[in-house]
């Protein structure tokens, strides 16, 4: 039997995410598991008179394909992958994880050839398409989460489908304010963090690129980075998750970093000079997403937290700093987490994961719900 929230995402994610109009390529990609919201989504994107396509993949057979591949292998590829994004016009990534230790034993060089390579057609498809990313339910995800399957499924959906329109305006104060904003500082157990965000632009996030959403971004200018960051929740990195990751700038740059993983986090942070900076910086305002799961996908807009990203910048808020990582790193400031401020030009804005601004206030949870 349909579950008809299915088809209220999959219009969400064609109509709201992707604008989709009469005519439209669409890409729709993702997990075999992923089928049920695929087959919703082929349906609708007819509706519209759209154009879909599909494409099936395995978490096991791309494991093997990482491990084994070649350079002349990915080169190809991104080849490939070029092509074929040229004659997209929107791009819809469903990922369904049942493992998420799937890819743990994969070494981390093939990890560098494979993003290095297929960097071009990457950044082509992000920069140029429409395209919007989220989660599906699976029992894996579930019990990360630590959940049901009926109980996890139900949350996705919600988180998922909260009201964007709303968020949208709420947004625009926040935005407003750190467009005029020069310096940030934020403290936390652990942080004592300045850095400057001037002449950067702010992004707002309501469920137009990834689902669930809600997030506001920009990027510290890349050499004003100094003092510590200590992260409150796990970090996943392909196949990895990382406890207690502390990082330690002077001048942009980390000049340590440790946690319970030490050394593989300094061979992450070694792909590149680029992955030694900082590409983003932002608030977590999804009202529904209140703890980490080690998804960075739900993690990352937790309300009251922030991430603070080693590797790329986003091209709508360049720093000038290129990697072939972006790892996003949250750090949450409630209360029941140890709790935290972040000044905008030495003005207190969020208290414990509270805006304190008269403008603000809207984005805090109670008014978002």
């Amino acid at each position: 039997m349909k579950d008809p929230r299915l088809a209220d995402l999959a219009d969400l994610l064609l109509k709201h995410s992707l604008k989709i109009k009469p005519g439209e390529k669409v890409l729709i990609s993702g997990n075999t598991n992923t089928k049920p919201l695929i087959k919703e989504l082929i349906e609708k994107a007819y509706t519209y008179e759209a154009l879909p396509f599909a494409e099936l993949f395995d978490d096991e057979v791309r494991r093997l394909m990482i491990t084994e591949s070649k350079e002349e292998q990915y080169e190809l590829m991104n080849k490939w992958n070029m092509a074929k994004y040229q004659d997209l016009d929107a791009f819809i990534q469903i990922i369904g994880e049942e493992n998420d230790a799937e890819f743990g034993d994969v070494p981390a060089e093939k990890w560098q050839i494979s993003g290095r390579l297929l960097k071009p057609s990457n950044d082509f498809l992000v920069d140029n398409k429409k395209w919007v990313l989220l989660n599906y339910p699976t029992q894996g995800a579930a019990q990360k989460a630590t959940m049901s399957y009926d109980q996890y499924y139900d949350y996705l959906i919600e988180v998922c489908t909260v009201d964007y329109n709303k968020m949208e305006e709420a947004q625009r104060p926040l935005k407003d304010l750190m467009d005029r904003t020069d310096q940030v500082r934020i403290t936390a157990e652990g942080t004592d963090l300045t850095f400057s965000i001037k002449d950067i632009p702010a992004v707002m996030c309501y469920g137009e690129l990834n689902i669930p959403d809600g997030e506001v971004y920009t990027a510290p200018v890349k050499d004003s980075v100094n003092g510590t960051i200590t992260y409150n929740t796990p970090c996943p990195y392909q196949g990895i998750t990382f406890h207690n990751v502390s990082l330690t700038f002077e001048n942009g740059k980390i000049v340590k970093a440790t946690a319970d993983k030490t050394e593989e986090l300094n061979k992450i942070l070694d792909t590149d000079e680029g992955a030694r900076y900082i590409g983003e910086f932002a608030l977590g305002l999804n009202p529904k997403i209140t703890e980490p799961m080690g998804d960075i996908l739900f993690d990352e807009k937790i309300t009251g937290s922030l991430h603070f990203t080693p590797g790329a910048a986003y091209d709508d808020a360049q720093n000038g700093n290129d990697s072939a990582v972006h790892w996003d790193m949250v750090l949450i400031q409630r209360p029941e987490y140890g709790g935290g401020e972040i000044y905008f030009d030495d003005v207190l804005i969020r208290k414990d994961g509270q805006f304190v601004l008269e403008e603000l206030k809207g984005l805090n949870p109670e008014n978002l719900s």
